[in-house]
C-alpha cells in the first residue's frame, strides 16, 4: 500500500520551501518532453507550452501565488543566462559557413527585424490598439530582457511584452517547421535563422531538435535580432504611429 501518510508529510515539507517551485517546474517540463516524445516529437506537442499550462494549472488549483512559486523557480531562471552563452559552442562550429553566407544573412536579418516591429506597431493601429498597447508590442519579436526594456522605452507594459514574446516564440516554434515544408525551405541554415529571428528564444530550442545547424544559425539570428531591436525599435515603432494617425 502506498504511503500516504508520508507522502503528506513531504508535501507539507515541500510545500513550505522555495523547492517546491523548483520541483514544480522539473516535474512539469519532464512530463511535457514525455508528452512530445509521445506525440511523435511533433510540433504541436511543444514543450514549453505544454509546461507553461501544466504550471499555470497547477498554481490556480492550489491557489499558489506567483510570487511563493518564482522563490524556487528563480534558480531555473538564473541558469538562462549561462544556457545562451553556451549558444557560443554551435555558433563557433559552424563559422566559416556564416562567414562565407555574411551578405545574406545580413540582408535577411535588417528585413526579418524591421518587417516584424513595423508590422505589429501597423496591425495593432489598424484594429485599434492604443498607442501603448502597439509600443507593447512593437519588440515581441526580440528576447524577453531586451523586448521589456524597448517596451518601457516605448511607453509600453513591459510584463504583457514578456507574455507576448513568450507567445510568440511557442507560436513560431509550432508553425515554424510546417511552414517551412509548405515554402518549400529545405537549408537548415536558412529555416534556423528564420525561426531564431523571428521566435527567440523558444524557436532556437525548436531548431536545435532538428539539427544541431539549424540550432546554431537560429542561435546567431536571437542574438543579432535582439540587438538590432534595441537599436531601431525606439525610433521606427513611433514613426510607423505617428504615420498611422
Amino acid at each position: 500500500m502506498p504511503d500516504f501518510a508520508g507522502l503528506s508529510h513531504f508535501w507539507v515539507y515541500l510545500s513550505a520551501s522555495p523547492l517546491l517551485g523548483l520541483t514544480l517546474t522539473l516535474c512539469a517540463y519532464l512530463a511535457a518532453q514525455r508528452i512530445f516524445a509521445l506525440c511523435g516529437a511533433s510540433p504541436l506537442a511543444n514543450p514549453v507550452a505544454i509546461t507553461v499550462a501544466l504550471i499555470a494549472g497547477v498554481l490556480w488549483l492550489s491557489g499558489m501565488s506567483y510570487e511563493r512559486y518564482f522563490a524556487g523557480a528563480q534558480f531555473v531562471h538564473f541558469l538562462l543566462g549561462p544556457a545562451t552563452v553556451a549558444l557560443a559552442v554551435p555558433l563557433v562550429r559552424q563559422l566559416p559557413r556564416m562567414r562565407r553566407a555574411l551578405l545574406p544573412l545580413a540582408t535577411a536579418l535588417l528585413a526579418g527585424s524591421v518587417t516584424a516591429i513595423v508590422s505589429a506597431v501597423a496591425i495593432a493601429i489598424m484594429l485599434g490598439a492604443t498607442p501603448e498597447l502597439a509600443a507593447t508590442l512593437g519588440p515581441k519579436s526580440a528576447t524577453s530582457p531586451i523586448a521589456m526594456a524597448v517596451s518601457e522605452r516605448l511607453g509600453g507594459i513591459p510584463a504583457l511584452t514578456a507574455a507576448l514574446v513568450i507567445g510568440t516564440g511557442i507560436f513560431g516554434a509550432v508553425v515554424g517547421t510546417q511552414l517551412f515544408a509548405i515554402l518549400r525551405v529545405r537549408s537548415d541554415a536558412a529555416r534556423g535563422f528564420a525561426l531564431g529571428l523571428a521566435a527567440h528564444g523558444i524557436g532556437t530550442a525548436r531548431a536545435f531538435q532538428v539539427s544541431p545547424e539549424m540550432g546554431a544559425f537560429a542561435g546567431l539570428a536571437m542574438g543579432l535580432n535582439g540587438a538590432l531591436t534595441a537599436l531601431l525599435a525606439p525610433w521606427l515603432a513611433p514613426l510607423v504611429m505617428a504615420w498611422m494617425g
